[in-house]
């Protein structure tokens, strides 16, 4: 799958910047109208639209640009944070899923997703576990 060439755009002049902070401030509520037709964003997009406005407020340049859905390696490390090397040897082990083509690897979003959404929830078990340990200390 082909990718659409990244969108770059500088960050907004101070006055504009401030009112959309304004704007934005204590707000999630994002309409978009398409046309002359409102359109209700889903949850996803509307976060993302949200986050967008949000950089542009701050005066960030922002680089809008679409993910493959099968990606190589270092795209893969890149997004999960961690080194291609260890993300290779996640996928030697079984832990990702890993297709080839001729002998190089890719990897699909989804499975770099999930990854990530595991290791939150094993992260977040091991917080609780802690606090309980905490306060089960603390009662002693």
């Amino acid at each position: 799958m082909a990718l659409i060439a990244p969108r770059v755009t500088a960050g907004l002049p101070a006055d504009d910047a401030r009112n959309l902070a304004r704007s934005l401030q204590d707000s999630d509520d994002i309409t978009v109208f398409v046309d002359g037709t409102v359109h209700r964003l889903p949850d996803e997009a509307r976060d993302a639209v949200v986050d967008l406005l949000a950089r542009l407020s701050r005066g960030e340049t922002v680089t809008v640009s679409s993910v493959e859905e099968m990606l190589t390696t270092s795209q893969a490390a890149e997004l999960a944070g961690i080194s291609h090397t260890y993300l290779r040897n996640m996928t030697d082990r079984g832990e990702i899923p890993v297709e080839y083509r001729g002998t190089h690897r890719r990897i699909r979003q989804a499975a770099i997703i999930a990854w990530l959404e595991s290791q939150k929830k094993k992260q977040a078990a091991a917080a609780e576990d802690q606090a309980g340990e905490s306060d089960a200390d603390a009662d002693s």
